[in-house]
């Protein structure tokens, strides 16, 4: 490959890592509307479009597809690229906490919770894998299993306990006497 195409491959790679940063951007505290949301996401999938297949940056072609459709709510769209992605590069946290996102929102808990389980056996201490595993465990019913991993995402980071009010996912454990005690310790 020459020179040139190194290059051209290269910018092409920067806008679309671009596009997904100028929405990325936009989610602390600033509401970007969906329709420029998605086509923002879509310019990320049309630079991938251009690029030639290059075996060195397939797996990063496969995230950013992947989290170009997540972005745009096509979560079954999703779920293919990063899979792969999961596949090909299985020591990516990141992959694995949006394969959870996507079956999640495709009604797949068992999925959903299979992803986040397989980032913890890459690495243990990443507590927002903990701290999404308690609120899967929740709208799957099993409270033990929520309040288990949502203990040790508080013991791993106080902060998340300022989200759990506004967490909807713990709506079916929230009258839960051990939930309670749990969410209502003075740090």
């Amino acid at each position: 490959m020459s020179v040139a195409d190194r290059i051209r491959r290269k910018r092409i790679m920067h806008e679309a890592e671009g596009y997904l940063e100028l929405i990325y951007a936009w989610g602390d505290g600033l509401e970007l509307s969906a329709p420029l949301r998605d086509r923002l996401a879509q310019r990320t999938l049309d630079a991938l479009d251009r690029l030639p297949t290059s075996a060195n940056q397939q797996i990063r072609i496969l995230q950013l597809r992947g989290q170009a459709l997540r972005t745009m709510e096509r979560y079954t769209d999703a779920i293919g690229p990063l899979t792969d992605a999961a596949e090909a590069e299985p020591e990516d946290i990141a992959t694995y906490l949006s394969l959870g996102w996507c079956y999640k929102r495709t009604g797949r808990l068992d999925a959903a919770i299979a992803a986040l389980q397989a980032g913890l056996e890459i690495d243990p201490t990443v507590s927002i894998l903990h701290y999404n595993l308690a609120c899967y465990w929740s709208l799957a019913l099993n409270k033990e299993r929520a309040l288990e991993f949502l203990s040790q995402a508080l013991s791993m980071d106080p902060a998340y306990r300022h989200m759990i009010d506004g967490e909807s996912d713990f709506d079916p454990i929230r009258n839960d006497p051990g939930f309670q005690a749990l969410t209502t310790i003075i740090v």
